[in-house]
């Protein structure tokens, strides 16, 4: 049998409560064969993060009592479950981490040319300290389980804080540590979002890596699926902060999860995907507070449902840029030019649309919008607008469904739209208001299209598609 990937996030180990549960999660899988990826425990990777920028301004007493409470959680949860001599050895894991991150924030504040990297080490014992922890705790729970230092399996690039892997390396690597421990019926936990260059220097995938992790391990081993452990029952068909009544997506494919992880629902790492996707490797999120649910499987095959839309993802804090020009009339190059001009300067554009004469983008984060105005006006009329947000339908049935875009827009007769864009995978349809109209709006399309359809199912009636 191949193994499952078993990936859990913060909140699935925040304190000893959750390493319970965890425990507990594991022990009822053991017959899939589970590997192990596991993040920081919520909140130890913002205060490493944090502790590098007071170490860099000399702050390094200070740094050291924001670490103090979290790195206390790390030995609670030792005293809880560990005997003697295995919470001795993790006490003493965990105060040779604070002495070595305490001599790496004085080279922070020294090796300023360095302090990429060093904030790459920083940050990694997080989750080193999490999987060597939870590895004593499932011993000491009379499971097998062994601690696998994840740098010894997945080779980067030296692109601290956005380290791509080196994928054959990588697996080469990873069936080479975890095969063996496989093979002697042993659980392998490993640190999820942190590997090492090819000379060994550790680094990290970027925020949300150790999703990218779960994936890497699993198309390296021809995992039979992943499960993506966290605190909310799979995909949900709308952000349950603005629709209470949203509610789990059982089957999704890799598409429409791709689109949704795009477009905001923080569910899946976008980059979870790929390695998935080129494996043909089912995903499932899974709520590690409510084992019991079988949550949202992503798979690469089209889900067979009788519903057009499975859900509607956002984003708030969207600002938009329009230029409009004359000059743009059967030109070349008119939109080369423009793209350049935010590719040379960073600034990642999101939906884009474009008519005869102007073009319109959208920006996630527009910081560093004031150092290229003056180069955009060069090109013609700028226009921005400021507190936005996007809005984005998703389904696989939007591809051969008339009528979809009319049900949508009918329900926001009274709502200023200011940009529409049919994505080019025909899956989804996105649109831009003003953010003070964002609730409102999703409320809306949730009744339109997740509501009415209930209530049709409840009375028999057929639901319009």
């Amino acid at each position: 049998m191949n193994p499952t990937i078993m990936k859990f996030g913060g909140t699935s180990l925040k304190d000893a409560g959750a390493f319970e549960r965890v425990v507990s999660i594991v022990r009822s899988k053991l017959e899939v064969q589970p590997v192990l990826v596991v993040s920081a425990m919520s909140g130890v990777t913002d205060a490493l993060l944090e502790s590098v920028d007071l170490a860099a301004m000399g702050s390094r007493d200070e740094a050291a009592k924001l670490l103090d409470d979290h790195l206390e959680r790390y030995v609670e949860v030792g005293r809880r479950f560990l005997l003697h001599e295995a919470q001795a050895t993790i006490e003493a894991t965990i105060n040779d981490a604070l002495r070595e991150i305490a001599e790496l924030w004085e080279a922070v504040e020294t090796r300023s040319k360095h302090r990429a990297e060093l904030r790459d080490v920083i940050v990694s014992y997080g989750e080193r300290l999490s999987a060597a922890l939870l590895a004593a705790v499932l011993r000491a729970g009379g499971l097998s389980a062994a601690y696998v230092d994840a740098r010894r399996c997945i080779v980067t690039t030296a692109d601290h804080g956005r380290a791509e892997p080196l994928i054959e390396e990588t697996n080469r690597r990873t069936r080479a540590e975890i095969g063996p421990i496989l093979s002697a019926s042993s659980i392998p936990v490993l640190a999820g979002f942190i590997g090492a260059s090819a000379n060994g220097v550790t680094t990290t995938l970027g925020r949300g890596g150790s999703d990218y992790t779960a994936a890497l391990i699993g198309a390296a081993i021809n995992a039979r699926e992943i499960q993506i452990w966290t605190d909310v029952s799979g995909v949900l068909t709308a952000d349950p902060r603005v629709i209470t009544e949203a509610r789990t997506i059982p089957l999704m494919s890799y598409t429409e999860a791709a689109e949704l992880a795009y477009f905001g629902a923080k569910v899946l790492h976008p980059k979870t995907i790929q390695p998935a996707v080129e494996q043909r490797i089912p995903v499932r999120i899974c709520n590690s507070f409510s084992p019991e649910e079988s949550g949202t499987l992503v798979g690469p095959e089209v889900a067979t449902s009788d519903r057009t839309v499975k859900a509607i993802a956002h984003k708030r804090g969207v600002t938009t840029v329009q230029i409009t020009s004359a000059r743009m009339l059967g030109a070349y190059g008119f939109l080369n030019a423009i793209f350049d001009i935010f590719n040379r300067h960073r600034i990642v554009v999101d939906v884009v649309t474009t008519s005869e004469v102007s073009v319109s983008v959208s920006l996630d984060d527009a910081s560093g919008l004031p150092v290229i105005l003056g180069e955009l006006k060069e090109l013609g009329a700028v226009q921005v607008e400021r507190d936005r947000a996007i809005i984005c339908v998703v389904g696989e049935g939007l591809r051969g469904t008339p009528g979809i875009a009319a049900r949508i827009f009918s329900c926001l007769t009274d709502i200023n739209i200011s940009l529409i864009s049919q994505g080019a995978s025909s899956i989804n349809l996105t649109f831009i208001i003003e953010e003070d109209h964002l609730n409102e709006a999703v409320s809306r399309l949730h009744a339109t299209f997740f509501e009415s359809e209930r209530e049709a199912a409840s009375t028999g009636a057929v639901a319009r598609p």
